[in-house]
Formats: C-alpha cells, sequence, structure tokens
C-alpha cells in the first residue's frame, strides 16, 4: 500500500471529508481493520484565504510548495491537493517534487467523458469558474464544453463557500440558491455539473439535480485509494 500524502486544511471541512472517504474506500476494498496509510499537511485557512482574495498567487504557491516537500520528506508516495482552487497550482507543485501529484481535474474528467457528457456545468469558487486553469484543462486534454453561473450567481456560490461552507455552516436558503443555479445551468444546456469546490458537496446532493453531479472530492479521494492500492 502506498502513502497518501494529503494538502489539506482548504478548508479543514472538506480535508475531514476526504480522510472519511479515503479510509472507508480502503477498509471496503481490503476488509476487516485495514484503513489507508496517510500524511496530511493542514494549512491555516485564514492565511490562504486572505492571499486568494488578494490575488497573491504567488506566495500561496510558495507555501504550498514547501508543504508537498515536507510531505515527500515524510515518505508519501503521492500527493493530493485537497481543493479544486488551489489546483491554478497544481503544475508548480508538480514541478518542486519527485513524487506524482493526481490532478483533481482528471478523474472528474474521465468519468464525465466516460458517461458520454459533452457540456458541463461548473460550480466553484470565482476562481475556479472564471480563471482558465481548471476550465482550460477539461477543455484542452479532455474536450468538454464547460458552462458557468452569471456573474451575479457566481458571486452567490462563491460567498456561500467562503461565508459558510468552509465555516461549517449549512443554510437550507443557500441549498435552495444552489438548486436554483443548477436548474439555469442544465437550461443553459449543461447535460451533468462538476462539484468544482470540496465543500459543495456538504450542501447538495444528487438528489437535488436533474443530471448527474460530479462530487469532485469523492472523485479524488477514490482515485487516491485506486492509485495507493495498484
Amino acid at each position: 500500500m502506498k502513502t497518501i500524502g494529503l494538502l489539506g486544511g482548504l478548508s479543514w471541512e472538506s480535508s475531514a471529508e476526504y480522510y472519511r472517504i479515503i479510509n472507508e474506500l480502503t477498509r471496503e476494498k481490503l476488509g476487516g481493520l485495514h484503513s489507508a496509510k496517510s500524511l496530511m499537511y493542514t494549512f491555516d485557512f485564514h492565511e490562504i484565504e486572505e492571499l486568494q482574495h488578494k490575488g497573491d498567487w504567488k506566495q500561496a504557491t510558495k507555501l504550498l510548495i514547501e508543504a508537498a516537500k515536507n510531505l515527500e520528506s515524510g515518505k508519501a508516495d503521492f500527493l493530493l491537493i485537497c481543493s479544486n482552487t488551489m489546483h491554478k497550482m497544481a503544475e508548480d507543485v508538480e514541478k518542486s517534487v519527485n513524487i506524482p501529484l493526481l490532478h483533481i481535474a482528471d478523474g472528474t474528467a474521465e468519468k464525465i467523458v466516460a458517461q458520454g457528457i459533452k457540456n458541463v456545468g461548473l460550480l466553484g469558487t470565482a476562481f475556479t469558474m472564471e480563471q482558465d486553469f481548471y476550465k482550460g484543462r477539461l477543455s484542452a486534454k479532455y474536450g468538454l464544453d464547460v458552462v458557468i453561473p452569471e456573474k451575479a450567481d457566481r458571486k452567490i456560490v462563491h460567498d456561500i463557500i467562503y461565508n459558510e461552507l468552509c465555516v461549517g455552516k449549512i443554510n437550507q436558503s443557500s441549498k435552495e440558491e444552489y438548486i436554483r443555479i443548477m436548474k439555469d445551468l442544465v437550461d443553459k444546456g449543461a447535460q451533468g455539473i462538476i462539484l468544482g469546490c470540496t465543500e459543495i458537496t456538504l450542501l447538495v446532493t444528487q438528489k437535488d439535480s436533474s443530471v448527474p453531479l460530479f462530487d469532485t472530492t469523492a472523485i479524488h479521494a477514490q482515485a487516491a485509494v485506486e492509485y495507493a492500492l495498484i
């Protein structure tokens, strides 16, 4: 069994989900008292969030690289960045270490393509929805057409993530807003929707959507277990 290196605390709410899913899947596959071998570096998300909203991606990248090197030194066999947004610096992190990094968008895209879906909606932070580091990978590498919400709705999605989900608040009114926004994406032609922030799975589930939802947290965790057990 390989040792999984987790770059977490981005936020810890979703990191806890990663840890739970990875260990549950490992037990399911191996039985008995088995659990995953893993190392987790957890950031103080307050510091990361400030850098994100200041646009200081250079310093955020530096911190992520330092943490990745710490995990490598601790004998992690491969890495996961437990955040969609922080995959903005995935390429730089991968170049800084000598162990593989499993990109969150790849496993997600593979499942989308396997279902024959071409047009996919994307929910996430404003950084993920609006910048090209995520959408561009989905389009260039997998040929997907990505649909995002209108500007006002992108702000709603973003604010709920940071002001509620990242601090453990689950509000019915916010759930209803997400359901409305997902319906609008479907009306725009989305055949499926990516839950492109690792906290969104805390708010909405498949029963809230008329099209397939792709839970990046669960997909990424599953990919980690499969790779660890090869």
